[in-house]
């Protein structure tokens, strides 16, 4: 069910449904990437002892410092980054309902200097994504959009992830690279 309700958005979980298909990504260096418009933006987070990524229409990387339980939806805590802080070309690319945004994740367990899981989500573009919010970052597979979302009509959400990653995710020392890379129509 789609609600507008959150109180607490990046803590206690989300709102909309999932699908399938993991990819290979080759990885990204810097925090905005790209050639005339910026075309990719990374976050950096970290694991939390309470993520469960159960939900089965949304996941999320949110700057708060701490989970509930409830926040079944979150796969990273303290992100370096949020939606503000991204590109403006790379917003204006993402509002075109044909474009396909991609979110990589990329787990590093115990400062690995490799990943030991790579995850793709895809999805699409809404011309209603404002990018605004300074906390949170959220995928979604309904089209619902509120100043967290980054992507709608995703094929996956929280719940349909590998459960090895979940576990890693798990852990406080574990790092989570997400990469959000944009292919306009």
């Amino acid at each position: 069910m789609d609600t507008a309700e959150d109180e607490t958005p990046g803590r206690d979980g989300d709102d909309d449904g999932g699908g399938d298909t993991p990819a290979e990504v080759e990885p990204v260096e810097a925090e905005s990437v790209g050639t005339e418009s910026v075309d990719v933006e990374c976050l950096r987070a970290r694991g939390h002892a309470n993520v469960r990524s159960t939900h089965e229409s949304t996941f999320e990387v949110t700057t708060d410092d701490w989970l509930t339980p409830a926040g079944d939806c979150i796969l990273g805590v303290e992100a370096d980054r949020a939606p503000a802080d991204f590109d403006p070309g790379f917003v204006e690319t993402c509002r075109d309902v044909a474009a396909t945004i991609t979110a990589t994740l990329r787990v590093f367990p115990d400062d690995a200097d490799e990943p030991t899981a790579v995850t793709a989500v895809r999805g699409r573009g809404h011309p209603d994504l404002t990018f605004e919010s300074d906390r949170g970052a959220v995928c979604r597979t309904a089209d619902y959009v509120d100043d967290r979302t980054v992507m709608v009509n995703a094929d996956r959400a929280a719940a349909d992830l590998d459960r090895e990653v979940v576990a890693a995710l798990s852990k406080p020392e574990t790092d989570l690279l997400v990469e959000l890379s944009v292919d306009p129509p």
